[in-house]
């Protein structure tokens, strides 16, 4: 009886990047569309709320929350579900996202703004412009200043100095400091909620919801930015004043995702990178590992268990495994000497007579 006493056979792995999920041309498009879906959501529900027709200020703050939820439960899992400049660069500061995907989804999230306030542009009735002005709701009979109602602003141009003839408006530094405090918390609970730490299951609820008190709060100051993709996505077609006021609401956001960031990274900064809502995506090996294969069947087993690229980037990103020796198996085998007991030979009755002690050749009977 032979056993085969060989080594296991050993797959070396160096230097591997191994990627499991969605690829970057897919998150790109997910990251359009939701930021599409969002910035959507807030234009439509704020443009038709001029002179108080619309659903106002909690109607605006609703929509944008739903729409936020729909849009992370609907391609969280594909990109992380930022649809927010800021949200991408808080990400990437607190080790979240890679750096390398900043940029990339910064367009995409522009793009998907900029096409959802297109559609809004394209889609206003030019026969309620003259009725608008004539009510004193806009400034001129265009398209133009129609959809600038839904843009941010500070100064003589936000909400509340609208709605009180410029009897009260908020300077630039008020502007700056609600749209930062406001856009480091978003962006604070939406790293908190999304940390493998946390085991929270609601986390699309809990950012959505977030959203939507913040946006309650800052509407009154800067008709609530927050985003920088939704900020430019209203000035491209707006024009105007809103130009000369887009900065602010392309830093203070950003300003204020670094800064919860760095908190983040600082107090809580998880080791593993894990992108917001996504699913793992990318393992970078660096050390050389060794794979082992089982043989026969429990090895193939073995193998088509641990053939998931995740278990693959996992074991290989551990130190190499130290293959085991061969071990020498000798087998033993005890010689027994049987002795058999002759058994006594049938008696011969066609032959001398067996009870006769001798027979007649003279020799001895036979035993």
């Amino acid at each position: 009886m032979s056993q085969d006493t060989s080594a296991p056979d050993a797959v070396v792995v160096d230097e591997t990047t191994v990627v499991v999920g969605p690829s970057l041309l897919a998150r790109l498009g997910a990251e359009a569309f939701g930021t599409f879906f969002l910035v959507l959501a807030i234009l439509g529900a704020a443009l038709y709320s001029v002179g108080g027709l619309g659903t106002g200020t909690i109607g605006v703050a609703l929509a944008g929350g739903i729409a936020l939820l729909g849009g992370i439960a609907a391609v969280g899992h594909v990109s992380g579900g930022h649809f927010n400049p800021a949200v991408t660069l808080g990400a990437a500061i607190g080790g979240r996202t890679a750096w390398a995907d900043v940029l990339p989804y910064w367009l995409a999230q522009l793009v998907g703004g900029v096409i959802a306030s297109a559609v809004l542009f394209a889609t206003i009735p030019s026969s309620a412009l003259p009725v608008l002005q004539q009510s004193g709701l806009i400034a001129d009979a265009t398209q133009q200043a129609f959809l600038s109602a839904t843009a941010n602003g500070f100064g003589e141009h936000s909400p509340l100095a609208t709605a009180t003839n410029g009897a009260f408006s908020f300077s630039v530094w008020s502007a700056l400091i609600i749209e930062i405090v406001a856009a480091a918390i978003f962006v604070g609970v939406i790293l908190g909620v999304t940390d493998k730490r946390s085991n929270s299951r609601l986390a699309p609820v809990a950012i959505g919801l977030t959203l939507t008190v913040l946006l309650i709060v800052v509407a009154p100051f800067t008709n609530a930015g927050l985003n920088p993709a939704r900020s430019f996505a209203a000035a491209v077609f707006a024009g105007g004043w809103t130009w000369s006021q887009l900065w602010l609401f392309v830093v203070a956001p950003l300003a204020g995702a670094a800064i919860t960031a760095l908190f983040y990274r600082a107090f809580a900064f998880a080791p593993v990178q894990d992108d917001l809502l996504a699913e793992d995506e990318v393992f970078v090996v660096d050390e050389a590992a060794v794979v082992s294969e089982g043989t026969g069947a429990a090895g193939a087993t073995a193998t088509a268990g641990a053939a998931t690229a995740a278990a693959v980037a996992e074991e290989a990103a551990t130190p190499a495994a130290e293959v085991p020796t061969a071990v020498e198996t000798v087998e033993v085998t005890e010689t027994v000497e049987v002795v058999e007991a002759a058994e006594p030979a049938e008696a011969d009755t066609t032959g001398p007579d067996a009870s006769d002690p001798q027979s007649t050749d003279g020799t001895a009977p036979k035993a």
